[in-house]
């Protein structure tokens, strides 16, 4: 018997899907960090929160 395992994100995106077939007006409200970091990788997230960090570093050191 074999079953069609799905990953969580699969599973997910399935979901997302799915809500935004049955609820089409509330599509465009959606968005927002969940959907940036659910797309990217762990090492591309990794990189933008370094990039946040050493910016708010860069900026108190210059500015303040």
């Amino acid at each position: 018997m074999s079953e069609n395992k799905e990953s969580p994100e699969e599973r997910r995106e399935r979901l997302r899907q799915q809500d935004i077939r049955e609820n089409a007006s509330s599509a465009y409200s959606r968005g927002g960090l969940q959907d940036l970091v659910g797309g990217l990788s762990w090492k591309a997230t990794g990189m933008i929160v370094l990039v946040l960090i050493l910016g708010f570093v860069i900026y108190n050191v210059f500015f303040r």
